[in-house]
């Protein structure tokens, strides 16, 4: 169970600051049995307590037999409800906070491995002996596998020189693409390079010893060349074993029995029964299978076989079971329904298991499922395929299913492994060494290559007729090539599936990106159909890594498939892997199985690169409350921590900050609550803040660390005058730092606690990625993607970007009236010349209009709703930017069935004014403009796939807009997927001018937001 909730305030912030109390009761556990109860500093360091209780200790009974005072040390249960051993006794009582003010003394007996585990389960907000506790072979197995995996890991790091693991820990963050005319930027054979240490710029000399040019060779021979060569190979896997029970030998139809089940919260009128289905991802394999009805209170025994119309042999690896447990009511009194006849249904609760467990053996006998009661919106037959794998681990309160998995064999039965697939999908069985057969084709100087493998042979008809097996003539290639461009949210039809599975040779050679769509093709329930895909992919050619995340998809959870999808992976670079590592991190979510490839993938790549590894700490850390993903989190974040021993510290001192910024911003609301927004008593609250900031436990913990934002960027020292805590709901923290790395600049972040950041993080990184590949294209539209992060429940923190105001200041500066601001164009264009003369004053305007276009695109695409002129913002030197991103997807803000804004994006006309450079005549600058929309939007379309496939990837994430695949129906609409280039800008141009046609509504509503919100 989880730790009891309790008011942190009352000990470690509240008292302090509210009553002006420096010391805290505290009561010690002696381990001579020995109580003591004695007020100390709330600020004392842990040794400086020590001293203190050995000088109070001496005068009470049993004092020699303590021994010295050197070979003990505290103990204490943390916030977190882990047990902790007080080591570093230079820390502060106030920054360990007990859940308790009580220390346990003890001697100093624990090993190396004991104090590791202590540190990573204070690091990771969850205690390791909770891991110890669960009765889980598939956890033991894992956590044993990860500490071998991490041994070697910090072996390597031990022998590596001091240059090595910089190079590993620090990799530089280069530029892609080569300088033009480098090799005339030669002096001398030396190259003068620019390169940053902490933000600060050291020119060095190094001599050019070589340039590494990567390129792929191509054979060419004449038309009529053709070469073969025949390669034995050995047996790829080890003789299946006969102490085990092939599956596919098994054929018999597969049925389970539902027992019965606890806790059923349903009315006792009302009748109970259970839905089954068998999913492959969300393909459901057969028609599901329903119980009889059960009456009673919250006890309800079935004890019925549930039949499903597939034979064992046919099941597929990766084949789950999905529950539902409904009520059965003639009269509906929730509104969470579905009708069937006469009755109506009322969902109660819902869990899914796999068919087969992690070592691929056929479940058998009797389990127990802890329910889930919360349900998504629309599931098809109240079944959640896409849910999760892992039980409720509040078990005290869930419903619990017992169901019972029969027997089919007296040994256990076993999906095959991949050797068992070779003599399925060869014709004859053969069993003898596998051979690879290459044939090159080179007719007309173009290069075919055809890689045949004798498991995939036809009966007969020698190796040539192999490589036309499959092929379809032109008539079926120009179907084939319209189906394979169609957008991933794109139905196919049965006879579309058909056409791409007899076809699926041309996809190879023809289509290699078309995997995903002959996957969706592949009739799961025939294991001899899915023996040979999971063949076929061995010879599959490599997609690019953008292209293979779609597999990671949860339609695809195939084992093979999501190998072959981590393979592409692997071409990453760090860069990348850092721009789509937030749906890395979720796709876990898709995997049924702790020990997988993307696991180890992640893994392996965070303990190379220091900041891969900040940013997947940080990214497990943030939702290791969630129940579903706790222990598949926890464990990541276990292995993480013993393969990468130096990074902890690093990490540790961030979480002690965060953990400070969350009191201060408690003592806030505690505060404002009790003024009720008095402005006298406003303002003692705010010099509360500051007090409590300049405390030496707060500014030591607040200073020298890396921030979480970045972890390159070492935030020095704190300005407790600069800090504030910002006038909203959840009164976030405005906290500036002094960097003395950046030349004396100030740098700022936003400390949040109370919202959920990751819809922000979402769309935040989106516009990275857009601004991305805008610049591929050679099109800078001079984006700002400030950072952002989420490092906890409803917690996180934003990048303040500097020397930056939002319209409606800028508006209000230049008028008396809140009504009037809103509606004055010059004010904008004026404000950038108070700022900007000359050449900077035109360079600004520049930057100014590639900005606006930039996010006039972004947010259209993207359906960015709720834009009032609080969030949107310009920079001095000119860049508008947009902030706060709470509304997505085209969920516009409402009131009284009125949607509040009517046009596809914001462009009003001051914003025209700037761009024209305060001249009404200035068609050229306009038409540059708009201009530069046109090109971003047709760039944006050419990569369409790619953001359906990154949206879909969070869809299990929990966030409030993005819930079910309709919600990314408004990206493909947006997108104009599936129309010609010509149509798609038509639509564009449209919406673009209804955006100008109707830019006054946006002044109405900005008007009516400075009201609101009393400005003056």
């Amino acid at each position: 169970m989880p730790p009891a909730m309790t008011d942190i305030l009352d000990i470690w912030a509240a008292d302090s600051q509210l009553s002006n109390e420096d010391y805290v009761t505290v009561d010690f556990l002696l381990p001579t049995g020995i109580y003591i109860q004695m007020e100390v500093p709330r600020e004392a360091t842990i040794q400086h307590i020590k001293l203190l209780l050995w000088k109070q200790a001496s005068t009470y009974p049993l004092f020699a037999f303590l021994g010295e005072m050197e070979s003990h040390m505290f103990e204490c249960v943390n916030q977190s409800a882990v047990h902790e051993a007080l080591e570093d006794e230079t820390r502060r009582l106030c920054d360990v906070r007990p859940f308790l003010p009580v220390l346990k003394l003890v001697p100093r007996n624990c090993g190396r491995a004991e104090r590791l585990n202590s540190k990573i389960g204070t690091l990771i907000g969850k205690g390791l002996h909770e891991l110890d506790a669960l009765q889980d072979q598939e956890v033991k197995d894992f956590r044993v596998k990860m500490f071998r995996i991490s041994e070697e890991k910090m072996q390597r790091v031990q022998m590596m020189t001091w240059m090595e693991w910089l190079q590993s820990c620090f990799s530089p963050q280069l530029e892609n693409g080569v300088i033009d005319g480098l090799q005339e930027k030669l002096f001398d054979g030396a190259l003068k390079v620019i390169m940053h240490f902490d933000q600060s710029q050291v020119p060095l000399m190094a001599k050019a010893k070589y340039l590494s040019v990567s390129e792929r060779l191509m054979f060419l021979g004449p038309a009529d060349d053709s070469r073969r060569s025949d390669v034995s190979l050995s047996p790829l896997f080890r003789r299946f074993q006969q102490m085990h029970t092939c599956v596919w030998d098994a054929q018999t139809q597969f049925k389970i029995v539902l027992v019965k089940g606890s806790k059923v919260n349903a009315e006792e009128t009302a009748k109970v029964q259970v839905r089954a289905g068998l999913f492959h991802g969300t393909e459901l394999l057969c028609k599901p299978s329903v119980s009889t009805e059960s009456s009673g209170r919250s006890e309800h025994v079935w004890n019925h076989t549930l039949d499903f119309d597939i034979a064992v042999c046919d099941l597929p690896r990766m084949a789950r079971l999905c529950f539902a447990i409904y009520a059965v009511m003639d009269k509906v009194k929730k509104q969470k329904s579905t009708k069937n006849g006469s009755c109506h249904h009322y969902p109660i609760a819902w869990v899914n298991t796999m068919v087969f467990d992690y070592r691929g053996h056929l479940k058998t006998g009797d389990n127990i499922l802890h329910c889930w009661s919360s349900f998504p919106d629309e599931l098809e037959e109240m079944l959640n395929p896409i849910g999760t794998v892992r039980t409720n681990p509040y078990t005290e309160n869930a419903t619990a299913l017992h169901i019972y998995f029969p027997e089919y064999s007296s040994c256990p039965v076993v999906f095959p492994p991949f050797d068992k697939v070779r003599t399925v999908t060869h014709p004859c069985g053969e069993r003898e060494p596998c051979k690879i057969i290459i044939i090159r084709h080179a007719p007309a100087c173009r290069v075919s290559w055809a890689l045949l493998v004798n498991l995939l042979a036809p009966p007969c008809g020698g190796c040539l007729t192999a490589t036309l097996q499959g092929r379809g003539g032109k008539k079926f290639h120009i179907e084939l090539k319209e189906i394979m461009e169609r957008d991933p949210l794109s139905q196919l039809c049965e006879n579309e599936k058909d056409l791409i599975w007899t076809l699926r040779y041309d996809c190879r050679e023809n289509f290699p990106q078309s995997l995903p769509k002959l996957l969706l093709s592949v009739k799961w329930s025939k294991h001899e159909d899915m023996a040979q895909l999971q063949a076929l992919l061995q010879i599959w050619p490599k997609l690019s890594p953008r292209d293979a995340l779609e597999l990671l998809d949860f339609n695809y959870p195939d084992q093979y498939v999501r190998e072959y999808a981590v393979r592409c992976l692997k071409d990453m670079s760090d860069d990348e892997l850092s721009q789509y590592l937030l749906q890395l991190v979720q796709v876990l979510r898709y995997e049924p199985y702790y020990d997988c490839a993307l696991t180890r993938f992640l893994l392996e790549r965070a303990q190379t690169n220091r900041k891969i590894g900040h940013f997947l700490f940080w990214h497990l850390r943030s939702e290791i409350h969630m129940p579903a993903v706790s222990v598949q989190f926890s464990l990541i974040l276990e292995a993480y921590c013993r393969g990468s021993i130096p990074h902890i510290e690093v990490l540790k001192k961030q979480v002690e900050a965060l953990s400070k910024l969350k009191a201060v911003n408690e003592l806030i609301k505690l505060g404002t609550i009790k003024n009720a927004r008095k402005t006298k008593e406003a303002m003692l609250t705010k010099e509360a803040m500051l007090t409590c900031l300049r405390q030496t436990g707060f500014t030591e913990t607040l200073s020298d660390l890396h921030s979480p934002l970045n972890p390159s960027v070492v935030l020095s020292g704190i300005n407790v005058e600069k800090c504030r805590y910002m006038d909203s709901k959840m009164k976030p923290l405005w906290i500036v730092y002094n960097n003395k790395l950046l030349g004396g600049d100030t740098l700022g972040i936003i400390f949040k606690n109370g919202d959920d950041l990751r819809q922000d993080m979402l769309t935040l990184q989106i516009l990275r990625l857009m601004d991305l590949l805008w610049k591929e294209a050679n099109l800078d539209l001079r984006i700002v993607p400030y950072g952002c992060l989420a490092t906890g429940d409803r917690s996180g923190l934003i990048e303040v970007v500097s020397a930056a105001e939002t319209i409606a200041n800028i508006q209000l500066t230049s008028s008396n009236v809140a009504a009037a601001a809103a509606f004055n164009k010059d004010a904008l264009l004026n404000w950038l010349k108070e700022k900007n003369s000359g050449d900077a004053l035109d360079r600004a305007i520049e930057e100014f209009t590639l900005s606006c276009a930039g996010y006039c695109v972004a947010t259209y695409v993207l359906g960015i709703g709720d834009r009032h002129s609080d969030n949107i913002m310009v920079r001095s030197t000119g860049q508008l930017f947009h902030i706060d991103f709470g509304h997505i997807l085209g969920n516009f803000k409402s009131k009284f069935g009125i949607k509040r804004e009517r046009v596809p994006f914001i462009l009003t006309h001051d914003f025209i004014h700037v761009i024209q450079q305060g001249k009404t005549g200035n068609t050229e600058k306009f038409g540059n403009f708009r201009q530069y929309c046109e090109d971003a939007y047709l760039i944006l379309r050419r990569n369409g796939n790619l953001f359906i496939t990154l949206f879909a990837l969070m869809l299990t994430a929990g966030l409030p807009e993005l819930t079910s695949v309709k919600d990314i129906q408004y990206l493909k609409d947006s997108l104009a997927l599936g129309k010609t280039d010509e149509e798609a800008l038509k639509q564009f141009r449209q919406k673009f001018d209804e955006a100008l046609r109707e830019s006054w509504t946006t002044k109405v509503n900005w008007m009516a937001h400075n009201v609101a919100h009393n400005r003056s």
